[in-house]
């Protein structure tokens, strides 16, 4: 679960290549997605996130909800939480464990705002590979292979110009399909509901920075 919701940032050095070997119709899609996004002061959502192994073997499906506000975020899923206050990530286990990283830092893999805005025109190369129906399918590839997944396919709800799901799939060819439901895209999030509070999580967790 770590690996599909911590931020990403790099590529600027790959900028000629990504930009002449992109798709004019994906960008035009993710281009309409992130000026959408950008729109909203607050986003909501309940998720679901499925497990399949390279051998096609279902792991079970996880849920929880998420909030995301500018470059902040809180993930909740069971006792497990995720909360980037803008600069520091806090990831809680759950458990004994918070481990502590700082936004920047994080660039291997995805984080949920960058999912759902513009970070596509200097990480990724793109393509439109279906249109079917009411739905966009793109599908991005990290320029960088050093990240932990190879490729993400996202749909894109044509109407509303909004991701609902990505597939990401892994350097062990493992898949993680992650799915939004009942998006509030008009949610009134207070800052302090971003901010790490040390009080909350159990006395003897560890904090790892």
């Amino acid at each position: 679960m770590k690996k599909i919701y911590l931020p990403i940032f790099t590529l600027l050095l790959f900028a000629n290549i990504i930009f002449a070997q992109n798709d004019p119709n994906a960008k035009k899609v993710l281009d309409a997605v992130s000026t959408k996004v950008k729109s909203f002061k607050g986003v909501s959502a309940n998720f679901t996130i499925k497990s399949v192994s390279s051998k096609g073997k279902e792991n079970g499906v996880k849920s929880g909800t998420i909030s995301i506000k500018g470059q902040k975020y809180l993930l909740k899923q069971g006792k497990n939480e995720i909360i980037c206050d803008g600069t520091n990530i806090y990831n809680y286990d759950g458990s004994k464990t918070i481990t502590k990283s700082n936004l920047e830092e994080s660039n291997q893999t995805l984080s949920p705002q960058n999912l759902l805005s513009n970070f596509y025109d200097k990480d990724f190369n793109y393509k439109l590979i279906s249109s079917a129906g009411n739905t966009n399918e793109i599908e991005l590839t990290p320029i960088d292979k050093r990240k932990s997944f190879t490729k993400v396919n996202i749909f894109i709800d044509k109407s509303k110009s909004m991701i609902t799901k990505a597939k990401v799939l892994d350097k062990s060819n493992n898949t993680l399909e992650f799915v939004l439901s009942n998006l509030n895209t008009a949610a009134n999030l207070p800052d302090a509901n971003f901010q790490f509070i040390r009080a909350k999580y159990p006395k003897d967790a560890e904090i790892l920075d």
